[in-house]
């Protein structure tokens, strides 16, 4: 149980941040005495810093020349899921809550994982130098892919989201501290120093995350958005991540059969293709909506989304690595 617990702190700290938030929600909203509007900020900044401090550049130009598979993970990232996006909410858009809507919308336009989708690509034997190299550019376009692309979703719903100042807070939030973190990577003793805490600083950066979360929750409680919608919008975001999850994996296999993709790639494909980060989702999302009352709808489902990848690929990778040649 111990080791479990620790393996997976994370995801069950979750729904414990959510709880929170509805038992002190006068901590983590604006203006509460946690400051969220500014600390919050803070938080994405460090989260980005250590990205760029622990991301071994070498590995991306290891990986850089197989354009196959990255013609395959970044139009299905950018692209396929999108389309995926728009289609449903033209099915059943109309018959959503309106924060839950933009939530599904908002899911659909995010990157892939890095540090997950790399680790299953390598349990499972697959591409490796090709997962690192998609997994970071998939996050490097999502500055300002998944931005642009929020702005046009909001617009044709009739609601206005000024493009200009939030590309502005993203670099100077996201990208810059990146930099630094790529800067410092250059001094020997910063980078074997952050190359030994790995595991340190990404626990800190998840810490850093749930507490966006927490705030997210606590605004959504303040402004009693959940009286206005009710729980059983839970249950219906938990079936359209499940749907979603499912037509992405059986998508990317399909377009990964197109583009005659050897196993190694195929295999990449499917972990950084269908697979959407929450650890730079949330942090996009407090910058992208600002202190929008919804903000904690709006993040439920990139918040299944998120276990439920981990739960699936985890076990497609074990067998993967199991079966090892069988799989063509």
């Amino acid at each position: 149980m111990k080791a479990f617990v620790s393996k997976n702190w994370f995801v069950l700290a979750l729904p414990l941040a959510v709880a929170l938030a509805w038992v002190i929600p006068e901590a983590g909203m604006s203006g509460g005495w946690l400051r969220s509007e500014v600390t919050t900020k803070v938080g994405v900044t460090v989260i980005f810093f250590f990205q760029g401090l622990t991301l071994a550049s070498s590995a991306m130009r290891a990986g850089a020349m197989q354009w196959r598979l990255h013609v395959v993970v970044q139009s299905f990232t950018f692209l396929f899921f999108p389309l995926l996006g728009l289609a449903a909410d033209a099915l059943v858009g109309g018959r959503l809550a309106p924060d839950l809507r933009l939530g599904f919308l908002y899911l659909c336009v995010l990157p892939s994982t890095i540090s997950t989708s790399v680790v299953l690509t390598t349990m499972a034997g697959g591409n490796t130098a090709g997962a690192i190299f998609n997994a970071v550019l998939s996050n490097l376009l999502g500055v300002f892919i998944t931005p642009l692309w929020v702005a046009w979703l909001m617009k044709t719903s009739g609601r206005s989201q000024p493009l200009g100042p939030v590309v502005v807070e993203i670099v100077l939030l996201l990208l810059v501290p990146i930099a630094l973190g790529q800067l410092a990577r250059l001094i020997g003793p910063a980078r074997v120093w952050a190359d030994a805490r790995k595991k340190v600083l990404g626990n800190v950066s998840s810490g850093v995350i749930l507490f966006i979360v927490f705030a997210a929750f606590s605004n959504s409680v303040k402004a009693r958005v959940w009286s206005q919608y009710g729980f059983g919008v839970t249950l219906v975001a938990l079936g359209g991540v499940v749907t979603i999850f499912a037509v992405a994996m059986v998508g990317v296999e399909v377009l990964s059969r197109l583009m005659r993709l050897e196993r190694a790639d195929k295999i990449a494909a499917a972990f950084c293709g269908p697979q959407k980060t929450l650890a730079s989702g949330v942090p996009m999302a407090k910058i992208i909506f600002g202190a929008h009352p919804g903000l904690g709808v709006i993040l439920l489902p990139i918040m299944f989304y998120h276990p439920l990848q981990l739960i699936v690929c985890g076990a497609l990778a074990g067998w993967w690595s199991r079966h090892g040649q069988k799989r063509s």
